[in-house]
């Protein structure tokens, strides 16, 4: 059994002119670092609802506040930012931009951020502040660290955040406490070996075929030198090298990602595979280059925020509706960063229609829309529902 509040008809009255609003983002979609238009935008409609808004925080985010500037204070975070995608889901709203889409539901998250600001605006006023993120960057993980070094976490005694789940049907969410989400590097590795000519290897140290055993080798030492029960993940997306058909490659340069659920393990990586790219490279005579960034640390959701999320979401929902995640994503989220000192808790939000949804970041990601009113409940209730630890 569901529980309706005050809020539940203006929602129901205002997701018309909120579909629309996401559907314009869809069609204007903006990459990490230029999100100015989507920026504005929220901004206004933000100002119009009668919140207190910041633009320009960590670059191109949005702040906003409602409520008492002083004592016990909560915070939502949703991001904005689209990725290097071509739209090939055929939509008459499908993106304007060639080659950029809303392929991770961004365009979602942030009107569901604007939709629970609509709803808390025209609550009574509570003793304690509200606080919207809406953060650029997120697909580069670098949005978060941009607005906490820019104060948007300062005074925040707990954050919530959401993001589409492809796995799951639209009206459900996901929830889980403790490890959400991996730790994640970003791994560069450079191949440098001797040139020659490709009739005659044996007089050249061939680098792509030595990366080529680099790439292999990491897999094969993962699965026997590092525990199983702490698992990791090292897959490479780009490889350059060579320059003609018959010209052994004396330099070849991988860029890969590197991900791990356990803190520890992910700590000690960058000194284990520099010792590990080394020695593969050494055995045939060539020598390598490896520089290894940390993108994000785990996120790991605090158990009374999550149980709190928990309970407001089966009141809204239903506990039918609401899934319990039995496994952690080796998936990366730089809301991790925003945690440094807030405790704080995400949601897994369910987008698939009937005939299912295409994965993230894909061409075809085609989510359902009824995952607007279940993100915004949700979230309102939650935020409604939280008291100031005593």
């Amino acid at each position: 059994m569901t529980t309706a509040q005050p809020w539940t008809e203006r929602l129901e009255a205002m997701l018309p002119e909120l579909i629309a609003f996401r559907r314009h983002l869809h069609a204007h979609p903006e990459l990490s670092g230029e999100e100015h238009h989507t920026a504005a935008l929220l901004a206004g409609a933000l100002r119009e609802a009668g919140w207190r808004v910041r633009e320009g925080v960590g670059r191109t985010g949005v702040v906003a506040d409602l409520g008492p500037e002083q004592g016990p204070k909560l915070g939502l975070r949703v991001d904005m930012d689209a990725l290097p995608v071509e739209e090939r889901t055929g939509l008459p709203y499908a993106s304007l931009r060639q080659g950029v889409m809303h392929a991770c539901g961004h365009d979602l998250h942030s009107t569901i951020g604007l939709g629970v600001a609509r709803l808390l605006a025209a609550e009574p006023e509570r003793p304690v502040g509200l606080r919207l993120l809406f953060q650029p960057a997120e697909e580069l993980a670098q949005g978060a660290r941009w607005m906490r070094d820019a104060g948007a976490t300062d005074g925040l005694n707990g954050l919530f955040g959401v993001h589409v789940f492809p796995s799951l049907p639209a009206g459900s969410i996901g929830v889980r406490s403790g490890s959400l989400t991996a730790a994640a590097g970003e791994l560069e590795i450079e191949v440098i070996g001797e040139g020659g000519h490709g009739a005659r290897p044996h007089q050249s140290v061939d680098a792509i075929w030595i990366a080529s055993r680099v790439v292999t080798g990491l897999q094969e030492a993962i699965s026997r030198r590092l525990d199983a029960l702490h698992p990791v993940v090292v897959s490479f997306g780009r490889i350059e090298g060579g320059k003609a058909f018959n010209v052994i490659a004396d330099r070849v340069r991988l860029l890969g990602t590197v991900r791990c659920l356990c803190t520890d393990v992910h700590d000690r990586l960058p000194a284990w595979i520099e010792d590990t790219v080394q020695a593969l490279c050494a055995g045939f005579g060539a020598t390598a280059r490896v520089h290894y960034r940390c993108i994000s640390p785990p996120v790991h959701n605090d158990a009374a925020l999550t149980a709190l999320l928990e309970r407001c979401a089966i009141e809204q929902l239903g506990a039918t509706q609401v899934m319990r995640l039995e496994q952690p994503s080796l998936g990366a989220e730089d809301f991790a960063e925003l945690l440094k000192g807030v405790p704080g808790t995400m949601f897994r939000l369910g987008v698939a229609g009937p005939e299912g949804c295409a994965p993230l970041h894909n061409g075809h990601f085609l989510p359902d829309e009824a995952c607007l009113a279940v993100g915004i409940r949700v979230l309102t209730a939650a935020l409604l529902a939280w008291e100031p630890p005593a």
